[in-house]
């Protein structure tokens, strides 16, 4: 195969002219082979060697019935370093720079980086980051004995055969993996470098976990397409609902990451008895149960990525979105034995193609199972399993664009007590009206005990529309692209999810199945003046008074979270202040020359503790 067939930049080039042991790929199933070091084997080891280190193993590989599965030999690597982002270039940033973190221009390990991927055997494939009509082409050059790494970006990403290669194929980005230079350079953390230039947008990943790289790099690469042309790519799941009276919503769910965005594609978890648990409180041990005959189908849109690109949309007073991703990065921490989640453990016991499994304890020749979660330490199961699934093989999965027609966000709480006030008092749902809606989303809290990250418990905001960590350009240029977001599309409706804790209530997911079935039922959600509260912190926007579904009440108690006995006002508006310190810390940040007037006013109105209606002033709804 001819590489030229690729049309490489010319620094590609160069390595490809000097790189004699260059495999082209052109499917998913031949870097699986690969990842096991070929056909032959059920069991791989990825190593490597670093000098002063000497043989350093990375990940064990093992070929299972349903995919291969990989274990990282330490618990650093089986998920996320928040801070992994670096930016390697001179343009606009409101990130840490190579130069700032490391005190040199990341042109000298740029060129280190390409000496070393001359000299060891390597995998290319070319593919499409985003959509082919609204995306980039791009390349991947990855060493020959990590396959793995491979697999899964085509998995996420999807690959092009060579022989499918369009004449007009162009890269306008490419992904290079590194990995000893953690060792020998960045201190044993991962690193991951955006390296921007005018027409060509760079990866350089420094580690082995796909998550800061070929999942979030990938992502960046598409914000910083978006912040260039003017959209946003929201990171969010979205689902079609089909009510059991035959009405549509579908729903778009953002937040940090933990926030719940898989779990909105999930069907409602039940009781061995057809209930739902509601909850449980923690200090007394009482369980709420209610029954419900039947829920909503449900038709996936996206999991974790999406693109608001103009050209999608078909309604003109509603945000369009359409998934980004070819497959979809599932964390499966909550599902812990056989039948928590049927219909997700038949898709990946059994799938139509191989799939990629992470931090899963599955022996060579045996069926990986979603709910065998490797041990981070004796005792102490990894917080961070995952599965790469093909979109194509999701039942029911939509394809091209939809129309939102309820827009939620999801918060990680904790539990809040008299004895432990805490954030923890976000009701089950709350309705925002777009301007609180959007102040969300600058702040965009990270939450307790983030599954998916390696941080503490500490409330923490991730930042603009909750994809600010895979972002690398300006702050206030993609709070001006949101806000435009919600000034364009009045017949969006916003609303707030918690999930593990309502007050002294443990919840778990079950606030937003809750709110998906009944904002479902109820169609636009709107309501009428007599059957909303404004809450009690006005950060919160309304509540419902009362919550009935398929004929049952749910207790005030899980809607306005002072009335909990747990509770009190007391502790709820030290919880309130809470996240009023947060919203003050992170909103200054944006009081910026180049911030829209429209947004200086919110954060105005939030700095000086404006109420439900001064913020549906701002910015009336449809």
């Amino acid at each position: 195969m001819d590489w030229k067939r690729y049309n490489p930049p010319e620094d590609v080039k160069k390595l490809l002219e000097e790189n004699p042991k260059v495999t082209i790929v052109s499917s998913s199933n031949e870097l699986m082979e690969m990842a096991c070091g070929g056909k032959r084997h059920d069991t791989f080891d990825v190593f490597y060697e670093v000098p002063g280190f000497g043989k350093v193993v990375e990940a064990t590989v093992a070929r299972v019935r349903n995919g291969i599965s990989v274990n990282y030999t330490t618990s650093y690597m089986r998920r996320r370093d928040p801070d992994a982002l670096i930016v390697g270039d001179n343009l606009p940033t409101d990130k840490p720079t190579f130069r700032e973190v490391y005190g040199y221009d990341f042109s000298v390990m740029r060129a280190k980086t390409f000496d070393w991927l001359k000299k060891h055997p390597l995998i290319m494939y070319g593919f499409t980051a985003g959509r082919r009509d609204i995306g980039l082409d791009a390349l991947v050059i990855v060493p020959a004995n990590a396959g793995f790494f491979a697999f899964g970006l085509a998995l996420l990403q999807g690959i092009i055969a060579y022989k499918d290669i369009p004449e007009d194929f162009h890269p306008k980005a490419v992904v290079y993996v590194a990995p000893t230079f953690r060792y020998t350079d960045f201190g044993g953390k991962q690193v991951v470098v955006h390296h921007r230039m005018s027409e060509l947008y760079e990866i350089f990943s420094y580690n082995l976990y796909p998550g800061p790289s070929a999942k979030k790099g990938i992502y960046g690469v598409l914000i910083d397409l978006g912040e260039r042309e003017g959209w946003v790519a929201p990171h969010c799941s979205a689902v079609k609902v089909v009510t059991p009276y035959d009405n549509e919503v579908t729903i778009m769910h953002e937040g940090a990451s933990g926030g719940g965005k898989s779990e909105m594609l999930e069907q409602v978890r039940r009781e061995s008895d057809g209930r739902l648990l509601i909850g449980e409180n923690i200090l007394t041990g009482e369980r709420r149960y209610q029954a419900m005959p039947r829920s909503c189908d449900l038709y996936p849109v996206c999991d974790d990525m999406a693109l608001c690109h103009p050209s999608l949309k078909s309604n003109p007073d509603k945000l369009s979105l359409m998934d980004a991703e070819d497959a979809w990065f599932v964390r499966t921490n909550h599902i812990a034995q056989y039948g928590d989640d049927m219909a997700l453990e038949r898709l990946t016991a059994k799938p139509e193609e191989p799939l990629l499994f992470l931090n899963i304890d599955a022996a060579p020749g045996s069926r990986a199972m979603i709910w065998e979660h490797i041990e981070d330490e004796p005792g102490k199961p990894c917080p961070n399993p995952r599965v790469t699934i093909p979109r194509r093989i999701i039942p029911g999965v939509v394809d091209g664009p939809v129309s939102v027609d309820i827009r939620s966000f999801g918060v990680r709480t904790p539990p809040c007590t008299r004895e432990k006030p805490s954030y923890g008092i976000i009701g089950f749902f709350h309705l925002l009206p777009p301007a609180l809606a959007w102040l969300w989303r600058l702040v965009a809290p990270r939450g307790y005990d983030n599954p998916s990250v390696i941080d503490n418990n500490a409330i923490a905001s991730e930042g603009v529309g909750s994809y600010w960590p895979f972002a690398t350009g300006l702050r206030v240029r993609q709070a001006n692209l949101l806000l435009a977001q919600f000034v364009e599309n009045p017949r969006t409706r916003y609303v707030l999810i918690p999930n593990q804790y309502v007050g002294a209530w443990k919840v778990g997911f079950m606030p937003q199945w809750i709110a998906r079935e009944y904002l479902a039922r109820h169609g636009s959600a709107r309501f009428r003046p007599d059957q909303l509260r404004a809450s009690r912190c006005s950060l919160l926007g309304s509540t419902l008074h009362q919550l009935h579904l398929e004929g049952s009440l749910l207790s005030r108690w899980f809607l306005q979270v002072e009335t909990q006995p747990e509770v009190g006002e007391e502790a709820y508006d030290t919880g309130a202040a809470m996240l009023y310190q947060l919203f003050e810390n992170t909103l200054r940040d944006f009081l910026k020359a180049d911030l829209d007037a429209l947004g200086k006013e919110i954060i105005t109105c939030c700095l000086d503790k404006g109420t439900v209606v001064d913020y549906e002033r701002l910015l009336p709804g449809g």
